[in-house]
């Protein structure tokens, strides 16, 4: 059975997301952030040498990084499920979004946090950053015009993967009035019954409970 070592508030959430997508059995070894650093336990050290998380356990296999877990999991169990078929627009706009995820938009909001650590000093980049970001939101919002989902009309692994970033930047606010469509998104993802479920899985998870400036919230599922 996969193992998956889930760190509270982290992109482990997606990676149990995506086993309830999958209807794939795993059991969850749960680790908790420090109260005061925010850092993951050295425990997680023990499970790879980074000590970081997601990290996956198959059999032998132990292996970390979020997109790499998801592409491995979609060969494994997938069965050609969200994944939209090759040679085709929604494929390349897939391909997009999962190295976006990471790539991209995740790199800027880190960027912010620890910025916004450095006082004063660091107001002009942060300022710059948080722009940069705001042109990502937008992107995100021009996207979902498209289609209502990160590559076009069906639900995909793309989905999942942006998710986190999406709900990290709600969480920080920066997803304000002019994102109509991205606030829409991120309620109705989180009205999938295997999101739910793998919240349940998880627990507590500080970004679910994200709002934006203009007090739209957004529906916290029943247990």
């Amino acid at each position: 059975m996969i193992v998956v070592h889930h760190l509270n508030n982290s992109r482990s959430q997606r990676i149990l997301w995506l086993l309830e997508e999958l209807d794939t059995p795993y059991r969850v070894e749960t680790y908790r952030r420090d109260a005061k650093t925010n850092l993951a336990p050295s425990e997680l050290r023990a499970v790879h040498p980074l000590g970081k998380s997601p990290v996956i356990q198959d059999g032998d296999l132990v292996l970390a990084e979020s997109g790499a877990i998801i592409e491995y999991l979609l060969e494994r169990h997938g069965n050609g499920r969200l994944v939209p078929a090759r040679g085709t627009s929604e494929h390349v706009r897939y391909l997009h979004w999962m190295h976006f995820a990471e790539g991209t938009i995740m790199l800027h909001l880190v960027a912010r946090l620890y910025l916004g650590r450095v006082g004063d000093a660091a107001k002009t980049m942060q300022a710059r950053v948080e722009g940069m970001i705001g042109d990502e939101l937008d992107l995100v919002e021009a996207e979902l015009t498209r289609g209502g989902h990160m590559a076009g009309a069906e639900f995909s692994a793309a989905d999942v993967q942006m998710m986190f970033p999406l709900e990290f930047a709600a969480f920080a606010r920066l997803v304000d009035a002019r994102h109509a469509r991205l606030r829409d998104y991120l309620a109705r993802m989180r009205t999938r019954p295997a999101y739910r479920r793998a919240v349940d899985r998880g627990g507590a998870y500080a970004f679910y409970a994200a709002s934006t400036d203009d007090a739209t919230r957004f529906p916290r599922p029943s247990r």
